[in-house]
């Protein structure tokens, strides 16, 4: 129960979660924060624009409260929130809490994949989010003169390029800014709509649901497809989830229900309010709220909340990424601390060049915010499905909520989702295909590598010779034993390293001591120092030392084995010798992987990042034996 309850992260007093829920405007609130600028133009002037007559108004107006309380209030806020593996969210912590629960091994592996699957689509949320937003900020400026409309598109491209090129010097020093102007934001946001609002205060019972019953009842089939630009208000709601372990639950629920939700809302009323009075607002309701002469202004304000927005998808892109290497799904990549002092500041340069060359084709594709809202929502949709499944499990097995409390919350909960996603697959062949393509993609690779590490796990203990027989034998043919620690990397601890046999067979010695070091990764975000290594002191010299990370340490192989001395093992780096294998794959006819998985998976292990650097361990300690493993 203590992994699923809110950590002590809920026990912050009032003066430490204002500044707390400050900072977390700039992070967490940015994607949805953002949404106000195109979600009223995209259902009465989109794909599927919904007339504009005063009941169609009240009933969207009523549709978007109502969505923005269900979704994001209530599933996320105030149940899905308090599922926290150790203070972490996010769809890789609830899969992690759903599996703890699970005790068939084909339930648990269809929940992984599903799981996997909700991850991999974030990455095409990742590429859409920047896309849309800074397109529909820029486009701002068509409304202060359509002279500027050529320059929309190269000015779009300069800045989300810009955006990406400074990835690598981190955010450390501007990210301080982003809750001020966030903060800002929504002040503006809310001013403006309600400026409208007191114009038209008859849009304040919009929040009735009866005009959201009505709308559906008018419209019917073509009310029902509206939902799908409807769903553009709540996009970004998965996001409070996932950087929870930022900033506690407490400081987010503070930040959104005490300004994020009224502004957000009495945005989209002052839109609505301005449409009623001038139907022909709806080619751009959000700039229309804003008086001519700080048009250019809001103009730039809104592209800065919007690359805020962006920045807080793609340092999620790098996270997510990092926690796919640690927990086994992704080969090793070239990761980058930017932050002597924030530990999750990490640049991947692989991903970010990914996004920046899919951003493009994206904006040169689709050239308008309005042709990529059809992109929108369905890997959101689809994400949040998954969040919902996952929670039933949780709340039916690890909170031990009876059967029908478990049933009326999937009910509820999945109807609502269901809804968004079936109206948005209509727009698959309008541009939605892109997010799924790119999310089976990226899934695809993520269980191709799990797969084929297993393969090759399992090639190699087939191959192992046991260690107990190994240091029995040393005892009736000993080998020259010279000074010093020699370290072998594991990932069988009861087999003999190719390494070590390697060493033996070549140079005819073994240190001193002999090191096998078997790290496991737990589904955990963090695992503390005291628990972080196990030693087992072996015979003739053997020791075993376990260590352990969670999915968002940064693992130090040095720095744990120095960790060691207080269990009797004594370490000194200039006297130790690290040995690694570097193995070259070789197709097998009767692999048990496919044959187009085991070239796929040949190619990206051909391609990870050196063991060596990615356990930080230095060039000039390490000894490298190649070998070749037919798969």
């Amino acid at each position: 129960m203590s992994t699923v309850l809110a950590s002590g992260q809920e026990k912050q007093s009032q003066k430490e979660v204002l500044p707390v829920a400050l900072a977390a405007m700039g992070v967490v609130f940015g994607d949805i924060g953002t949404s106000p600028l195109y979600t009223m133009k995209e259902v009465f002037s989109g794909s599927h624009a919904v007339p504009v007559t005063p009941d169609n108004v009240l009933g969207i107006l009523s549709l978007v409260f109502w969505a923005l309380t269900i979704v994001v209030s209530l599933k996320y806020i105030m149940y899905i929130m308090r599922a926290d593996n150790r203070g972490e969210g996010g769809i890789m912590a609830l899969t992690s809490l759903a599996l703890r629960t699970n005790k068939s091994p084909r339930m648990g592996a269809a929940m992984a994949a599903l799981g996997l699957f909700g991850a991999a689509l974030f990455y095409g949320d990742g590429v859409i989010t920047p896309a849309i937003s800074v397109l529909s900020a820029v486009e701002g400026l068509e409304v202060v003169t359509p002279a500027f409309k050529p320059y929309v598109l190269p000015i779009s491209l300069v800045v989300l390029t810009g955006l990406f090129l400074i990835q690598s010097k981190g955010t450390a020093r501007v990210g301080a800014i982003f809750g001020p102007v966030m903060l800002f934001w929504f002040t503006t946001l809310g001013a403006l709509g309600a400026l409208n609002v007191m114009r038209h205060p008859d849009v304040l019972r919009a929040i009735n649901p009866v005009y959201a019953v009505a709308f559906f009842a008018n419209n019917q089939w073509h009310g029902f497809l509206a939902l799908g630009a409807v769903v553009l208000a709540i996009t970004g709601g998965e996001a409070l989830y996932a950087d929870m372990g930022h900033f506690g639950r407490r400081p987010i629920k503070l930040a959104w229900f005490g300004y994020v939700f009224p502004a957000l809302y009495l945005n989209y009323l002052g839109q609505g309010a301005l449409i009623l009075d001038n139907p022909l607002a709806v080619k751009s309701p959000f700039y229309l709220l804003v008086p001519e002469p700080l048009l250019l202004p809001m103009v730039a304000l809104s592209t800065l909340a919007t690359i805020i927005a962006s920045q807080a998808v793609i340092s999620g892109a790098f996270s997510l990424t990092k926690q796919a290497v640690q927990l086994g799904y992704c080969p090793r990549i070239h990761i980058i601390h930017t932050s002597e002092k924030e530990v999750g500041q990490i640049y991947v340069p692989n991903v970010n060049w990914m996004l920046l060359g899919a951003v493009i084709a994206l904006v040169i594709g689709f050239h308008s915010s309005s042709a990529l809202a059809s992109a929108y929502g369905i890997a959101v949709t689809l994400t949040m499905m998954i969040d919902t499944v996952l929670a039933f499990v949780v709340v039916r097995a690890l909170w031990q909520w009876t059967l029908g409390q478990a049933i009326l919350f999937l009910a509820l909960f999945f109807t609502v989702d269901f809804a968004f996603f079936t109206a948005n697959s209509v727009k698959i062949f309008d541009g939605g295909w892109f997010p799924l393509a790119m999310g089976l993609a990226v899934h695809t690779l993520l269980m191709t590598w799990k797969k084929g590490r297993a393969a090759l796990t399992e090639r190699m203990r087939v191959d192992t010779m046991p260690l107990d027989l190994f240091i029995q034998s040393m005892f009736h043919d000993p080998p020259i034993r010279v000074p010093g620690m020699g370290v072998f990397m594991t990932t069988a601890p009861d087999g003999v390293p190719r390494a070590l046999l390697h060493n033996l067979l070549h140079n005819k010695v073994l240190h001193a001591r002999v090191v096998l070091v078997n790290v496991v990764t737990e589904d955990i975000p963090y695992v503390p120092d005291a628990e972080r290594v196990r030693v087992e002191e072996l015979d003739f010299g053997f020791y075993r030392v376990f260590v352990r990370y969670g999915f968002k340490d940064d693992p130090d192989i040095p720095a744990a084995l120095e960790m060691c001395e207080t269990q009797g093992l004594p370490f000194e780096l200039m006297e130790t010798s690290f040995f690694l294998g570097r193995e070259t794959l070789i197709p097998r006819v009767g692999s048990s992987l496919n044959a187009w998985r085991e070239r796929l998976f040949i190619l990206m292990f051909r391609n990870a990042h050196s063991a060596a650097e990615f356990f930080c361990i230095p060039a000039n300690r390490v000894v490298e034996f190649g070998t070749q493993i037919e798969l």
